[in-house]
C-alpha cells in the first residue's frame, strides 16, 4: 500500500474540529520555507506555543505541530512572509472552516485594523493564498489562471467548484451518485462519491461487499450496506468523536495479519451482526494500551510509517499494518508527517560539520545575548537599592504610613485613596507612590524616575536588602552562562578540528582533487558556504574572466552606482531603451586601487547583453536590442540648459561606441564550489560558474512564477533538497529573473 502523500477530504473534516479549538490563538510570526511551507508562530492563552504548519507541496498537510517537529526559523525572511507577517502579527485565529468536502482549509485572522484570509488549497500543485476579508487576493504562493477559476493578486479568489460532499448526503442522492455511473462499486465510491481509493475500500470491505460488483449488477441490499458503512464512518468524523490510528509497515505482523485476513475473507457475510462488538472490542484494547503507548512508539522508531487516520480502518488491519492509538488526529498526524520527513531524509555522504558549527554558533549568541541580559537585570535592581538607600527619609516614611495604617484596620482602597489626596496636596512621600497592589502587599513608588516595588511590612534595610540579594541571584545566573558559554565554544573548536582533519584526510585521498570530481547534484547534503558580498544587493554578475558587472534595481541604485562605485577606468553601458538600468562594468574590484586593465571584448559584449537583457527590451517580448558603451567620464548628471535630469538618468556627452542587435539572454544557476549561492546573468558567464543552470527568455510567466518554476527544477536535480531551500528560495531567484515575462528555455 503506497505511503500517504497528501490529506484527504475525510482527513479534513476530522481534523477541522480540533483546529477550531485553537481559534483564539494570537500570531507572533509567519515563516515560509522553500516554495511551499507556511509556519504560523501562535500563542494561546490555554495551551501556550501554538505551531500551524501549511505544506501544499510533497507532501501536503495542515496540523498543528509538537515544538520538537518544528525545524528552526530560516535565515532572511522572504517577501511571502513579510507581507503575511505585515497582515497577520498580532491577529487572533477567529475560524477554521473547509470548504465543502474539498481539501481546502480557510483560516480567518482578525485584527482591530482588518480581517484577513488565508486559504490553504491541499489539492494538484497546492497552493496558499492570503485574501482580503472581500476575498480579494493579496498574494499567494501560485498564480492560477484557469477558464474556470483565478488565483492571482488583485483578483478575486475563486474556489473551484463545490463536489458532491458523502458527509451530509441522504439516501436517495447516495443513490442516485452511485447510479450514475458506470464502473464497479469501488471505483464508484472513488470517485462519483469523492472517498478516494483508500475510504473507498474501506467501505466495501466494512459493509461486507465485494468491491468489483459491476453497478449495474448491484443491488439494493448492496446499496443499503454501503450506505449503512457510510453512516457508521461519518458519524464519529462528524461529532468529533475520532478515534485516530498511526499505522505502520512491520514485516513481522504483516504474515500473521494476513492469514486473519484470509480468514475473514470467508466470513465477510456471515459475520454483520457481529463487526459492532468486534469494533467496541477493537476500541477496548486500544484504550488499555494507552499507559503504554510512548514504549509502543519507542519500540516502533524504526518502522516505516504508512498512514494516520480519524478511525481504526480495517483495510490496514487486512494489510498488516500495526496501529498506535492517539489522544488526538491532530497528534496522530503530526506524528505521522514528522516521522514521513525523516525517513525521506538522504543518507549524508560525510558529517554535516557546516550544521553544527552554525548550531553552536548560533547557541552562543543566545548565551552571549543571555549574560548581557543578565547583567543589566543585575544592574538595575543594585540601582533600585541605591535608590532606597539614598531616599531612607522618603521612603521610610511612606512604608510606616502605609504599615500603621493597616495596623489601624484600613483597607488597601483606602489607603489608596488617602495617598492619592495626600499627593494632591503636595505631599512628596505621597507623590512618590504610583501604584498599590492589594494581592501583593505591597508599594510601588517611583523614585529619581525609577519605579520600585517595596513591601510596607518591612524597613527601607530589608527592602534593600531584598534587591541587592536578587542582584546577587541574578548575577549567580551569569556566571552560570558564563561558564556555558566557554563549553560551547570548546565544543565549537573541536568540531571545526574534527572538519580540519576531515578536509585533511579528504585532501590526502587517491585522488588528490576530490572537489573537482565531486558530483553536488548526488551528494546526500551539500555542505553550505556563503559569505554575503556588499553588492549582492544591486543586479550583478561575473563575467567569464571574473569581471564585476553591476546594474542599478531602480532610480536611487542608478544614481549610487555612478556617484559612489564607478572609477575613471570603468566601463559605462546603458540600452538603448526606457527604462534600462545603469550598467557598470568595473575594471578593477572596489577595494582595489584604480588602474588601468584592459577588458577583454568578451566581458564587454556579456556586460552587454546583462544590460539589454534587465531592460525595457524584455519587458516589452522583444529578443534583442542595442547598447552603447561609453567612458566614465562622459557621464554627467548636468543636463544642458533649460533641460531636466530625472533622478536615476543621466546626460552623456560624446561618441559612443555601440553594441548592436545584441540578443537577450539570461541564466540562473546554482553555484557549489568556491561558495553556495544562486547566481545569475548572461548564459556565457552563468554556465561556466555554475553547477546547474537554467536559461531564460521572454516568456508569459510573471517574475515570481518562473521563480517558483525555477526553485523546483532545482529541487528536482539536488539529491539534496534542502540545500536547494537553504541558498536557493524562490525569493533569491526572482532577484535573478527580469522584469516581466518569462519562461525557461527547455519548456
Amino acid at each position: 500500500m503506497d505511503r500517504k502523500r497528501a490529506m484527504t477530504s475525510v482527513d479534513l473534516a476530522a481534523l477541522v474540529g480540533e483546529l477550531r479549538a485553537y481559534t483564539g490563538a494570537v500570531v507572533d510570526k509567519a515563516y515560509l520555507y522553500g516554495e511551499d511551507l507556511v509556519r504560523l508562530k501562535m500563542r494561546d492563552y490555554d495551551r501556550g506555543r501554538v505551531e500551524l504548519i501549511v505544506e501544499v507541496g510533497d507532501p501536503k498537510r495542515v496540523h498543528v505541530a509538537a515544538p520538537k517537529h518544528v525545524p528552526d526559523a530560516p535565515g532572511r525572511p522572504p517577501n511571502f512572509a513579510k507581507m503575511l507577517r505585515n497582515r497577520i502579527a498580532g491577529a487572533t485565529l477567529a475560524s477554521v472552516e473547509q470548504y465543502g468536502f474539498d481539501r481546502i482549509l480557510t483560516f480567518t485572522f482578525e485584527r482591530e485594523d482588518r480581517t484577513t484570509l488565508v486559504v490553504a488549497e491541499l489539492f494538484g500543485d497546492g497552493n496558499v493564498a492570503v485574501l482580503e476579508e472581500d476575498r480579494e487576493v493579496i498574494d499567494c504562493l501560485d498564480t492560477v489562471r484557469l477558464r474556470s477559476r483565478t488565483v492571482a493578486p488583485g483578483s478575486q479568489y475563486g474556489y473551484p467548484e463545490e463536489r458532491f460532499s458523502p458527509l451530509d448526503c441522504g439516501y436517495d442522492a447516495f443513490a442516485a451518485r452511485m447510479d450514475d455511473s458506470d464502473t464497479d462499486l469501488v471505483r464508484t465510491l472513488a470517485t462519483q462519491l469523492n472517498f478516494g481509493g483508500l475510504y473507498a475500500e474501506e467501505l466495501c470491505t466494512r459493509a461486507g461487499v465485494e468491491k468489483t460488483v459491476d453497478i449495474e449488477d448491484a443491488t439494493e441490499r448492496q446499496y443499503d450496506a454501503l450506505y449503512g458503512a457510510l453512516e457508521r464512518l461519518r458519524e464519529p468524523i462528524l461529532a468529533g468523536d475520532t478515534d485516530p490510528r498511526l499505522y505502520e509497515e512491520c514485516e513481522a505482523e504483516r504474515s500473521e495479519a494476513s492469514t486473519v485476513a484470509s480468514g475473514r475473507t470467508d466470513q465477510r457475510e456471515g459475520r454483520h451482526a457481529s463487526r459492532e462488538a468486534e469494533r467496541s472490542e477493537a476500541s477496548e484494547r486500544a484504550s488499555g494500551e494507552t499507559a503504554s503507548r510512548e514504549a509502543e512508539r519507542s519500540e516502533a522508531s524504526e518502522a516505516t510509517v504508512v498512514d494516520a487516520t480519524p478511525l481504526p480502518l480495517e483495510e490496514h488491519a487486512a494489510a498488516g499494518h500495526r496501529a498506535i492509538a492517539f489522544e488526538t488526529f491532530n497528534d496522530a498526524v503530526d506524528e505521522y508527517f514528522h516521522r514521513l520527513d525523516r525517513e525521506a531524509e538522504p543518507e549524508p555522504d560525510g558529517p554535516d560539520f557546516e550544521a553544527e558549527i552554525e548550531k553552536h554558533e548560533r547557541i552562543i549568541r543566545q548565551q552571549e545575548q543571555a549574560i548581557e541580559d543578565f547583567e543589566a537585570e543585575a544592574e538595575a535592581e543594585q540601582a533600585k537599592a541605591e535608590l532606597l538607600y539614598g531616599n531612607y527619609d522618603l521612603v521610610d516614611e511612606v512604608c510606616s504610613t502605609v504599615r500603621e495604617a493597616r495596623e489601624d484596620g484600613l483597607d488597601w482602597s483606602e489607603i489608596q485613596a488617602t495617598l492619592a489626596a495626600g499627593a494632591e496636596r503636595g505631599i512628596p512621600e505621597a507623590e512618590a507612590v504610583v501604584g498599590v497592589d492589594e494581592t501583593e502587599g505591597s508599594v510601588t513608588l517611583e523614585i529619581e524616575g525609577t519605579t520600585v516595588e517595596v513591601d510596607p511590612s518591612m524597613g527601607v534595610e530589608k527592602n534593600a536588602d531584598r534587591l541587592y540579594t536578587e542582584a546577587k541571584r541574578i548575577r549567580a545566573k551569569r556566571a552560570g552562562a558564563e561558564a556555558a558559554i566557554e563549553d560551547t565554544r570548546e565544543d565549537l573548536e573541536a568540531v571545526k578540528q574534527r572538519r580540519e582533519e576531515w578536509e585533511a584526510a579528504d585532501d590526502d585521498g587517491e585522488d588528490g582533487d576530490e572537489d573537482a570530481e565531486r558530483d553536488w547534484l548526488e551528494m546526500g547534503s551539500v555542505p553550505v558556504r556563503y559569505d554575503e558580498q556588499w553588492y549582492e544587493r544591486f543586479r550583478w554578475f561575473r563575467t567569464g574572466e571574473g569581471f564585476l558587472v553591476l546594474g542599478g534595481r531602480n532610480a536611487d541604485q542608478n544614481e549610487e552606482l555612478v556617484k559612489k562605485y564607478m572609477e575613471p577606468v570603468d566601463r559605462f553601458l546603458h540600452a538603448q531603451a526606457h527604462g534600462a538600468p545603469v550598467t557598470v562594468l568595473k575594471a578593477t574590484e572596489p577595494d582595489e586601487a584604480a588602474r588601468d586593465v584592459e577588458v577583454p571584448a568578451t566581458s564587454r559584449e556579456a556586460a552587454a547583453q546583462f544590460a539589454v537583457s534587465y531592460s525595457s527590451v524584455w519587458k516589452d517580448g522583444r529578443y534583442e536590442g542595442d547598447v552603447y558603451e561609453v567612458d566614465p567620464d562622459q557621464v554627467s548628471k548636468t543636463p544642458e540648459s533649460g533641460e531636466y535630469v530625472e533622478k536615476g538618468s543621466f546626460v552623456v556627452r560624446g561618441d559612443r561606441e555601440y553594441h548592436r542587435d545584441v540578443p537577450v539572454g539570461v541564466a540562473v544557476g546554482i553555484t557549489c564550489e568556491p561558495d553556495t549561492r544562486v547566481v545569475g546573468g548572461p548564459p556565457s558567464a552563468v554556465e561556466q560558474r555554475a553547477e546547474t543552470s537554467v536559461r531564460l527568455e521572454p516568456g508569459r510567466y510573471a517574475q515570481n512564477d518562473v521563480a517558483t518554476r525555477i526553485y523546483r527544477t532545482f529541487r528536482e536535480r539536488f539529491r539534496d533538497t534542502s540545500f536547494v531551500r537553504k541558498v536557493a528560495s524562490p525569493d533569491l531567484i526572482q532577484e535573478f529573473c527580469p522584469a516581466g515575462g518569462s519562461r525557461m528555455v527547455d519548456e
